[in-house]
């Protein structure tokens, strides 16, 4: 296969994460025989220096040539709240422009890191979700105002933008356990109430085959870790499902292990790991290049139809991290962790 794959190392340990992904991108290349064609655009806060514009003209045209864009991370405190240009609204901007209105964004919790992550082992057990996050609307793309004392933020949203990526869970959902939980805060805001009424139409109309659940959000935060095994597909809005899926990340242990999809209409895809740029660590060859390798693979599933190759990167991630493989965060007390490109290249062994 001949695919054309936009990357945006961006900032902080974005790079380092992103140099790995190429590796093990290459090595299913050669493996398969396929014509990986990887061009690399400034974005976020190193587009900001180099041209003052977080998503710049050619960035954003690359994007759209591409059939997938792989990012690493932006931000820092270089770019801070007081900055005249940040590089967050590039990344709303981007995702805008291409259409991905549905985040995904599983979470499991792989036999090796059990005892990585706080809770105790017999609650982790059958962790096995997928966050179906709504992207390109609600609050954080709502009219935004201040105006002396007094500051504004709108969440909106309509029916439109809940039919379709209530649609998109789903079909996942038929792809799974068949079990939705949405998410909202139908108590006490309009927006919510909307979501509630749209997605349970959606699914009894559409999917009769699934079934849906409703719950409010400080209820689903609290179950996600009293008993996060009963959730299959988790449905929500932008902001909560930004929220939530960081407290998710804590049952794998680390946010460094998780990878995300962003899908529209089409085959195209952007794909990132969860975490952000960690710029106190950025540089050190500290940062946990898996959740970024494991986009990779998520990438090749979605928008290229490689269920084979995606297979092969996850087996291998698991089982490097099966064979002890560590990077800091996640290393077991008395043994020595990894640097990015060690755990890489334990990746890449496993991947042999």
């Amino acid at each position: 296969m001949k695919a054309n794959i936009a990357v945006l190392p961006g900032d902080g340990i974005g790079p380092e994460v992103v140099a790995e992904a190429l590796r093990v991108l290459h090595a299913i290349e050669r493996r398969h025989g396929h014509a990986f064609t990887l061009t690399s655009f400034d974005f976020g806060g190193a587009a900001i220096d180099a041209h003052g514009d977080g998503l710049p003209a050619a960035t954003l045209a690359g994007c759209l040539a591409a059939d997938a864009v792989l990012l690493g991370a932006i931000g820092g405190p270089k770019w801070g709240p007081t900055a005249k240009v940040r590089p967050e609204p590039a990344l709303l901007r981007l995702r805008a422009e291409l259409g991905v209105y549905a985040n995904l964004r599983p979470i499991t919790v792989l036999p090796a890191l059990r005892d990585a992550s706080t809770l105790k082992p017999e609650v982790l057990d059958g962790v096995d979700m997928l966050f179906v996050r709504e992207l390109t609307g609600g609050i954080y793309f709502g009219r935004k105002a201040r105006d002396g004392d007094r500051a504004t933020d709108e969440c909106a949203y309509t029916v439109g933008e809940v039919e379709r990526v209530t649609r998109v869970a789903g079909r996942l959902a038929r792809t799974r356990r068949r079990k939705i939980t949405q998410v909202d805060k139908s108590n006490v805001l309009e927006t919510s109430r909307l979501w509630r009424a749209v997605s349970e139409r959606v699914i009894r109309e559409e999917f009769p085959d699934c079934s849906i659940e409703h719950m409010l959000v400080d209820s689903a935060a609290m179950h996600l870790i009293r008993r996060p095994a009963d959730f299959d597909v988790v449905l929500t809005e932008n902001l909560f499902g930004d929220i939530l899926t960081d407290e998710a990340s804590m049952l794998a242990g680390s946010l460094g292990v998780l990878p995300s999809a962003a899908l529209g209409d089409g085959r195209r895809g952007l794909y990132e790991p969860i975490h952000g740029s960690a710029p106190d660590i950025a540089g050190r060859g500290l940062a946990n290049p898996c959740g970024t390798i494991l986009s990779t693979a998520l990438l090749l599933r979605h928008s290229l139809g490689l269920e084979t190759e995606a297979r092969e990167i996850e087996t291998a991630v698991a089982a490097a991290l099966g064979a002890g493989a560590r990077t800091a965060e996640i290393a077991a007390t008395g043994h020595a962790p990894l640097s990015t490109s060690k755990m890489g290249d334990a990746i890449l062994d496993a991947l042999a």
